[in-house]
């Protein structure tokens, strides 16, 4: 077993800080799996244990369980949510549409098409995607409010159909890469403007 296997499996004394190695270890173990064609059902603390190079109580000491463990995993993937400068609604949600569907891990263009199914298929894969989207939603959500009380889109606008009407694009082309003809450098831009056009107040 590993230096690294040794360390993390030790038993801590009180108030020692957990290994950060470790925790990396696990979560790149387990994209890793992901990336490499393993579903969500198949995929087992077992065989991230192996991947890391722990042992399977060291996984459980940091995550009450696999469904923990992949949302940490799926919130890196995702990466950080955007930092809203609050300058204009436009600026917000350009910033916000243009992180949709968009990862520096090259192993997202791996993992997230594969989790579509699963998440349509499971309840438990449903809420796991919702966790991880919702904080992302919520934002776009006060920007969008936050036009409507500074005047400047439509007090009647659905917020919810908004949301859908600027995310989806961008998922649909990032994701599945619907129409290669589309410029992905500018479509954040034609996609808010666009919305923008139909809900800002005349």
């Amino acid at each position: 077993m590993s230096d690294m296997t040794s360390t993390a499996d030790a038993p801590r004394s009180p108030g020692r800080p957990r290994s950060i190695r470790a925790d990396e270890a696990i979560i790149e173990a387990t994209l890793d799996l992901l990336a490499d064609g393993s579903t969500i059902e198949a995929l087992s603390i077992e065989a991230i244990a192996a991947r890391a190079g722990v042992g399977k109580a060291t996984i459980y000491r940091r995550w009450a369980g696999k469904d923990a463990l992949l949302l940490d995993a799926l919130r890196r993937l995702k990466g950080v949510m955007p930092q809203l400068e609050g300058r204009s609604v436009r600026d917000d949600l350009l910033l916000l549409v243009g992180a949709i569907g968009h990862n520096p891990d090259p192993r997202a263009k791996k993992i997230m098409p594969c989790l579509v199914p699963e998440v349509n298929r499971s309840p438990d894969q449903f809420q796991l995607y919702q966790n991880i989207i919702a904080p992302r939603r919520q934002l776009m959500r006060e920007v969008l409010r936050r036009g409507i009380d500074e005047g400047l889109l439509r007090p009647d606008i659905d917020l919810e159909v908004t949301m859908a009407l600027l995310t989806g694009p961008m998922l649909i082309q990032r994701v599945l890469q619907w129409n290669p003809d589309l410029d992905e450098q500018t479509l954040p831009a034609q996609v808010v403007d666009t919305v923008l056009a139909g809900i800002s107040v005349h």
